[in-house]
């Protein structure tokens, strides 16, 4: 399969932290601490790998970044 410069490739599921950040306009260290404070979605630990869900990241952002709480292992954005 050959790539061509004008076809479009599939985004990737999953995004690593500096995707993430380009995504909110922040630091790589600030989606930390928003990770860390509970505001955000939670990521997937694949080994040593932490990758977001796109689909989770973009809802959240289009839902205007509300903070998030686990609750009975769901996440719950608060004030919902």
């Amino acid at each position: 399969m050959t790539d061509k410069p004008h076809e479009l490739r599939p985004e990737p599921e999953l995004l690593d932290i500096r995707a993430v950040a380009a995504l909110l306009s922040c630091s790589a260290r600030h989606v930390l601490r928003l990770r860390d404070g509970g505001k955000m979605p939670e990521p997937v630990h694949l080994g040593h790998a932490v990758r977001w869900r796109r689909a989770e990241i973009l809802d959240w952002i289009a839902s205007g970044c509300p903070p998030i709480r686990r609750v009975s292992g769901a996440l719950v954005a608060r004030g919902a």
